[in-house]
């Protein structure tokens, strides 16, 4: 899996808008086919029309992240924004097929995008499995 920090969050964060000890960072499924532009997907509402759509133990909109741990990582020069493990249990019918994940902060006024992992094929959960995220992690390296 890789992932990529969403341009508007550097200045988002050079600003004080973005306060990852103390928001609310939510987490949603995109539908198959979707590729995240790091220019253009600044805030949820720009990518709400690609979310998975509700249904087989999916629900649009409301799976929320716990326990944010902020790094620096000085040996490769990044800031790596952790999360516990998330996960959808599909229940009747499959969950997916989908190409990555967006989290978001919830807290902020317009929904702000802080990266997307990119899971690098599509996947599909089938019913009655459980699809689960492991170590929800953003990577965020200033692009210079």
């Amino acid at each position: 899996m890789a992932t990529r920090a969403a341009n508007h969050i550097f200045y988002l964060l050079a600003t004080g808008a973005i306060d990852f000890a103390n928001d609310s960072f939510k987490i949603i499924l995109m539908d198959t086919g979707f590729s995240f532009d790091v220019d253009t997907h600044e805030v949820y509402a720009d990518v709400s029309a690609n979310e998975l759509p509700t249904g087989a133990g999916y629900t649009q909109n409301n799976k929320v992240l716990a326990n944010v741990v902020v790094t620096e990582d000085d040996v490769d020069d990044r800031t790596e924004i952790t999360w516990d493990n998330v996960s959808w249990v599909a229940a009747g019918g499959s969950i997916g097929p989908t190409p990555g994940a967006i989290i978001f902060d919830d807290t902020h006024a317009s929904d702000a995008i802080v990266g997307y992992i990119d899971f690098g094929t599509e996947y599909t959960q089938v019913d009655g499995g459980t699809f689960t995220i492991a170590a929800v992690e953003i990577r965020m390296r200033h692009p210079n």
